[in-house]
């Protein structure tokens, strides 16, 4: 169950989209090099080198930026893509002082590599919609050079494979992005199944800490029996050794704490959908953590909501979670009316007790809650 939740966060779609985009990098950072290498070992007439040199300087610098992320594990931002087709639409509409009149006879250019690769990475970055128009457009500016540098240049085939690129790349990008989604579904459905279970465990524990009151008295029937109170067969003893006996069981078949991972914020949404009469707008951002800090998060936030909805005077609350430098915050709070902490009665527990402790028991856990004319604001924090 827990481990499923985790699974949730090493998202089928976010790994799909890293890995395409990690690859598509290193491929066109490979090709850049390589097209660069032929361009100056083909350079011969009409290849003009004052038109070749500074062409071959913008393809490398622009291959070096792909080459950087790629070796840094970075993502393909947008702008680098769209440069990049820029750069390649540029090259396509020179290729008559670019490309030797045999390599571009026979469509197997420089130029020609280049296209291909700036078709598929578009397709990595971006849907279909956005994608099939930018390959249609690199594939129709590298016919258009051709065409200027040979008038008499049959098109037919190069036309037809650049087709078959832009429809292929972009059908296997959305099969593979459907895959991952259809994974995701199903890894995000067992996390809220899991969350809804670790809360029903929650609210059994908060029942067997009334049991446990139960099992206090069994301490007081024992003393009396051992003060002679009851010298001889007695019925109210007999129901009430019954009734201890009955809260002992219950206790033992308590769940034990379980420290499998699970994911946080899908326990905390299916509590903020527990809190009865208010409405809790959520801002969760997706973190795994062990159980036993699940728990403690879970049963400070549902006493936090529950402080609102019975003390506050509103219908509605904010629930966030983040995470920064490692650590993980969860704040909890309400624009009713404030209390003043350090007058609050006895009997009530839940904020010492439900929150503050509950969290300063979890090694580098903590809470902090503060309250005043423009409500309440409940913060809890764990670094692993």
């Amino acid at each position: 169950m827990a481990h499923l939740g985790s699974q949730r966060y090493d998202s089928a779609a976010r790994q799909l989209e890293r890995t395409a985009a990690r690859t598509a990098a290193a491929a066109r950072g490979v090709m850049g090099v390589v097209v660069a290498v032929a361009a100056a070992l083909g350079a011969l007439p009409p290849v003009s080198v004052a038109w070749l040199a500074p062409a071959l300087a913008v393809e490398l610098g622009w291959t070096a930026l792909f080459l950087w992320r790629w070796w840094r594990g970075l993502p393909l931002p947008g702008w680098l893509v769209a440069g990049d087709v820029a750069v390649t639409v540029a090259l396509c509409l020179a290729q008559r002082h670019l490309v030797a009149a045999e390599a571009l006879a026979g469509g197997a250019s420089w130029v020609a590599g280049l296209v291909t690769m700036t078709i598929i990475v578009p397709a990595v970055v971006w849907r279909p919609p956005v994608a099939v128009p930018i390959g249609l457009a690199v594939a129709l500016a590298y016919l258009t050079g051709v065409r200027l540098a040979d008038p008499g240049q049959d098109v037919t085939v190069s036309l037809g494979i650049h087709l078959v690129q832009v429809l292929g790349i972009a059908v296997l990008m959305t099969l593979l992005r459907r895959s991952a989604a259809s994974a995701d579904g199903f890894l995000r459905q067992s996390a809220r199944a899991g969350a809804a279970l670790m809360v029903e465990r929650l609210r059994r524990e908060d029942e067997l800490k009334q049991v446990g009151s139960v099992h206090e008295t069994s301490l007081h029937t024992l003393t009396m029996v051992g003060l002679g109170t009851y010298d001889g067969p007695s019925a109210t003893l007999r129901a009430q050794a019954a009734a201890d006996l009955a809260a002992l069981e219950r206790l033992r078949d308590a769940p034990s704490p379980d420290g499998a991972p699970i994911a946080l914020d899908a326990l905390l949404d299916q509590v903020a959908e527990r809190a009865t009469g208010l409405r809790v707008r959520r801002t969760l951002s997706r973190e795994t953590v062990p159980g036993e800090v699940a728990e403690s998060f879970a049963r400070a936030v549902a006493e936090a909501l529950s402080n609102v909805a019975r003390h506050a005077g509103v219908r509605e609350a904010e629930l966030t979670a983040s995470s920064r430098d490692g650590e993980i915050r969860v704040e909890v709070a309400d624009h009713g009316r404030g209390f003043d902490r350090d007058r609050l009665p006895p009997d009530r527990f839940g904020v010492r007790g439900s929150i503050l402790d509950t969290m300063r028991a979890l090694p580098n856990g903590g809470a902090d809650v503060r309250s005043g004319g423009d409500g309440t604001r409940v913060t809890l924090w764990w670094r692993p």
